[in-house]
């Protein structure tokens, strides 16, 4: 009897250790997790926000539609001034303007059309994949909305906002730290997510990371 008690009571101290060490150990494995999660999807909606403002740039507003962003970066132009020349210290003395040196054809400047996805994102990069969560085996998009926000002084500015929920960004992560995460974020007033942007207000399309 003596002998069985005793390896009960290895058993049991055994079972104590790897509860202690679990119980420490988990909320370390999610933290690494979460933020390896975090930097991937951060890196997306900078994308995302990179090629809205392209957009912006030659529509003069936001799209909230991914199949409108998508083919503005696969088949978009951007106008480039090029610049060819500058006054020299003499022509600024002699009191040339640009305009003049222009209209003498001393100094060039044209407008020329470049690609979106060569100038902003690289040839290589996949312009399908910005609607699309980056967590492994997770099929998800991001929401995105576009519209126009009124200022006080009666202005109005047009904005968007991408945004994923952490429910999403960290699937089959333990779900009580996503709920205590969750219920963090809320308890601050911050979104429980990842988003860039804003649909209620003019944040210049900040992150809320950043």
């Amino acid at each position: 009897m003596k002998t069985v008690f005793q390896v009960v009571l290895i058993v049991a101290a055994i079972l104590l250790a790897f509860q202690i060490y679990s119980s420490i150990r988990k909320p370390i494995d999610f933290e690494q997790e979460r933020k390896a999660r975090y930097d991937a999807t951060i890196q997306r909606l900078k994308d995302i926000r990179k090629a809205e403002l392209a957009y912006k740039d030659v529509h003069g507003k936001f799209t909230g539609s991914f199949d409108t962003l998508i083919n503005f970066v696969n088949t978009g132009k951007l106008p480039i001034v090029r610049k060819i020349g500058m006054l020299t210290d003499s022509m600024i003395d002699a009191g040339w303007t640009e305009a003049k040196a222009l209209k003498q054809g001393l100094i060039i400047r044209d407008t020329i059309l470049v690609s979106v996805k060569d100038t902003i994102f690289g040839k290589d990069f996949k312009a399908e994949e910005l609607k699309m969560v980056p967590v492994k085996d997770t099929v998800a998009q991001f929401f995105l909305g576009a519209g126009t926000v009124v200022t006080g002084s009666g202005i109005k500015v047009p904005v968007f906002e991408a945004r994923v929920h952490n429910n999403t960004i960290l699937k089959n992560l333990d779900k009580q730290l996503v709920i205590n995460l969750n219920d963090q974020k809320r308890t601050n007033g911050k979104y429980p997510g990842l988003k860039v942007g804003s649909l209620t207000e003019t944040n210049n399309n900040a992150g809320n990371w950043e």
